[in-house]
């Protein structure tokens, strides 16, 4: 695997026994999003239950994205390439947002 790839999410967003908001890979691997040291339980359990009802919307963009990648990686991109602009986009675009 290209470690330069971004890795795909295979599960949502959980808050593990240690209080990390963490996924896990398509690698296998268990990534850390945020430091469980960041929140207390109160927080945490706002999160989660953030994460757990906005879950279908996140579904969806999902399936947009992966519908995006497959159209534009039939036409003129390779799938990674694809990926790729689609994450920068996505950056580019939520972080001039906040």
């Amino acid at each position: 695997m290209d470690e330069d790839a971004p890795i795909t999410p295979i599960t949502g967003p959980n808050i593990d026994a240690e209080g990390r908001l963490t996924y896990m890979g398509e690698d296998g691997r268990r990534y850390v999003v945020m430091d469980g040291d960041e929140r207390d339980e109160t927080s945490s359990a706002a999160v989660m239950e953030a994460l757990r009802s906005a879950g279908t919307l996140f579904e969806e963009i999902e399936t947009l994205c992966q519908g995006w990648v497959d159209e534009v990686s039939d036409a003129a991109l390779t799938r990674s390439e694809a990926v790729a602009l689609l994450l920068a986009t996505l950056e580019t675009l939520l972080d001039d947002e906040s």
